[in-house]
């Protein structure tokens, strides 16, 4: 049996714990409504943020680790998987409250990664040549200027803007990781292209979900982020890096994956928000200042 398995399962509760945390601080952060490092300055001035980022930066290694012998479709869908872990812990400790329709999409989504899991055949990865590495540095700069327009989005459509580019970000270093994870030398590992785009994609990643989630649900930021990482990656593993599907199985994967894709895209457009946040600046609403109350004047006190 693939270690793989082992990561892919631990990787799924660190993501959750760390969607979780992350919303709380981000619930607590101002809104900031351009793409500012500042954000990120803030957020780790809060110790529930560094926890959480520590859980992802835990997730994310473990996702590698994942990667080296399971198919991108697998470890993509599964990082939705996270979600619903997010989803249970708000209801025990926030005390969120998830409608109905919320539930029953976290839990075709659950079902969607268990048919990928039975589905899935674990593989080395194959290389990836310059012109695909220059595609990965192309996919950063439209997420960048993506973001640049994003960010004066507010409310839900602004979380499932930004989450949708954030998840473009982490999808592109998903991609990186999978042949990096194979690399055998720390020499190699140091000097290969794809760790610096890895890293530069996670960290614009990371800025644009801590925006996402100020805007509106941490259910839709992170739904929408999951959603767009994981089809562009799962198509990239088929087709360049070696991704595997066990013989006859090739319908349940195609079905898993497509359930699990439509419930986090549901997930985006269905769920409650459960962070409100006051806006800053000229977007914020007029204050109207209290009626002065008068003593209606009794003829008897003229």
């Amino acid at each position: 049996m693939s270690p793989g398995w082992f990561f892919l399962g631990a990787m799924i509760v660190a993501y959750g714990v760390a969607n979780l945390l992350q919303s709380i601080a981000a619930a607590n952060t101002e809104v900031h409504h351009g793409i500012s490092p500042r954000l990120l300055l803030r957020l780790g001035q809060q110790r529930v943020y560094l926890v959480g980022l520590a859980c992802q930066f835990f997730g994310f290694l473990l996702a590698v680790l994942a990667r080296r012998d399971l198919p991108l479709f697998l470890v993509q869908a599964s990082v939705a998987a996270g979600l619903g872990v997010t989803a249970l812990l708000g209801v025990v400790v926030l005390r969120w409250k998830l409608p109905k329709t919320e539930i029953v999409l976290l839990g075709a989504m659950c079902f969607g990664v268990a048919a990928l899991v039975v589905a899935a055949r674990p593989a080395p990865s194959h290389p990836l040549d310059l012109a695909a590495m220059i595609g990965l540095g192309a996919v950063l700069l439209i997420v960048m200027v993506g973001g640049f327009f994003a960010v004066r989005m507010h409310g839900s459509p602004g979380s499932v803007v930004l989450g949708s580019l954030a998840g473009l970000a982490f999808g592109a270093a998903a991609v990186a990781s999978r042949p990096l994870a194979s690399v055998h030398s720390v020499q190699q590992f140091v000097t290969n292209p794809l760790l610096y785009l890895l890293i530069a994609h996670s960290v614009v990643g990371q800025l644009l979900l801590g925006m996402a989630m100020q805007r509106g649900s941490t259910t839709a930021a992170v739904a929408a982020m999951d959603a767009s990482a994981a089809a562009p990656a799962a198509a990239v593993g088929l087709l360049l890096l070696g991704d595997e599907i066990w013989p006859g199985r090739e319908w349940l994967a195609a079905a898993g994956f497509l359930v699990t894709l439509v419930s986090v895209i549901g997930l985006s457009f269905y769920a409650v928000p459960q962070h409100h946040h006051p806006i800053s600046g000229r977007h914020r609403p007029p204050v109207v200042p209290p009626r002065r109350q008068t003593r209606a004047l009794n003829p008897q006190d003229s």
